[in-house]
């Protein structure tokens, strides 16, 4: 394969001169190469893009200060293509704190018209153009100089097939008529992202579910002195304290420091000279008030919810892949399990849950109230087919009077 020819840029004076060209272009394709296993935020070490037949190179490790750059990206119009884009947007973010315009992720789109979701890029370079890509710098610590011509070759072919996969997937979408969809769509994973990165994530604790309020109170209290001193030693946050242990000291539910050095694993030597300020963390959260405690997610626990909420995530799944939707995409099982709570009348009446926004809502809605309503069956109709289940109406002579839904 021919070696795509490229632009190199290393000093101010090359970004300036390429950024005024970029401000001209209409399409962008945006990827980035960091690590990010050491350290509180990922470190950017190169950026790759493809704009109008032009590819280019920039070395993050020589030019630290990119807000130019990021400043024309976010730039109205033009269209910037991303391929699982949420890093990208990120590194936007924090320079400038703008994300970049005219997001169009070819992740999102494949999902939109039938592509497993998540996909990789690998497997969609694959499966829309028929190439086979280079896998052999997915390990590589890009902060190091120079790079070789493997890795170059491997980052540009990040970006130089974006194109044409992004023309491939909006013909696809326009033909499904779903190109207001995907515009939906972006914009909501656009908010997600920005949210995201803005706001506190301490309900991502893996492990908290089932905790009642005062204990996620204390979960919350430890999230932000961890994220604290994350940053201030500039390691992940995990490394400071790990999820289980931040849990377990959530139930236990005492800040004295014999009982909290008690917890097996909080054993380590910088943990112990932590102990004062783990127990501060704590004490915290169990001397506010009522109203100060974070609200226990409505549902959780309640067998019938289980039950009911297996059934029509496999309902979701099949109706999702009959119109060539990734079921991924649509929704997961924590998500119809908020679409139940909420057609139950015991959600939030302000922010109704995923799956009933939006095309969301045209996909999901109408199947949900159908079935519990009775208006609706599903059988097996071939076991050996791609969509084994159909769903089929029920006479209106056989629905029982106790059909009644939620």
């Amino acid at each position: 394969m021919k070696e795509p020819a490229y632009t190199w840029i290393t000093t101010g004076s090359e970004l300036r001169r390429y950024c005024q060209r970029l401000a001209q272009c209409k399409s962008i394709a945006l990827d980035t190469e960091f690590v990010s296993e050491r350290t509180y935020r990922p470190v950017l070490c190169l950026i790759q893009v493809a704009a109008d037949e032009e590819l280019a190179l920039i070395d993050a490790v020589a030019l630290p200060q990119l807000r130019l750059f990021w400043k024309v990206l976010a730039e109205p119009g033009h269209e910037t293509i991303v391929h699982a884009g949420r890093v990208e947007v990120e590194f936007s973010l924090e320079a400038i704190g703008e994300p970049p315009a005219g997001l169009f992720d070819v992740q999102v789109a494949a999902g939109l018209v039938g592509i497993d979701y998540p996909a990789g890029y690998s497997t969609l370079i694959s499966k829309l153009l028929d190439v086979e890509t280079r896998k052999e710098e997915t390990r590589t610590d890009w902060r190091r100089r120079p790079l070789s011509q493997r890795q170059i070759n491997y980052a540009l072919d990040d970006i130089r097939y974006l194109p044409a996969i992004r023309d491939k997937l909006r013909a696809r979408l326009q033909q499904l008529d779903r190109a207001a969809w995907m515009a939906e769509e972006m914009a909501l994973w656009e908010q997600e992202v920005v949210r995201g990165f803005s706001h506190e994530r301490w309900r991502r604790v893996s492990g908290n579910a089932g905790l009642d309020r005062q204990s996620l109170a204390i979960v919350r209290e430890l999230w932000r002195w961890r994220e604290e001193e994350a940053k201030r030693r500039n390691c992940p946050p995990r490394r400071v304290l790990r999820d289980d242990l931040l849990v377990e000291l959530a139930r236990r539910r005492t800040a004295d420091p014999k009982r909290v050095h008690a917890v097996r694993g909080l054993e380590r030597p910088d943990l112990r000279r932590q102990l004062p300020k783990i127990a501060e963390a704590i004490e915290r959260a169990m001397s506010l008030d009522e109203a100060e405690l974070p609200q226990v997610t409505r549902g959780e626990g309640k067998p019938r919810l289980s039950v009911l909420g297996q059934f029509l995530f496999s309902a979701l799944g099949s109706m999702a892949r009959q119109m060539d939707i990734a079921p991924g995409l649509v929704g997961s099982p924590n998500d119809v399990r908020d679409w139940i709570v909420y057609r139950a009348g015991q959600g939030a009446a302000d922010k109704p849950p995923l799956l009933a926004q939006g095309w969301r809502a045209q996909v999901v809605g109408k199947l949900f109230d159908e079935l519990l309503a009775g208006r609706l069956a599903i059988r097996v109709a071939d076991c050996e087919s791609e969509h084994p289940l159909v769903f089929e109406p029920i006479p209106p002579c056989h629905i029982s009077n106790r059909s009644r839904g939620l």
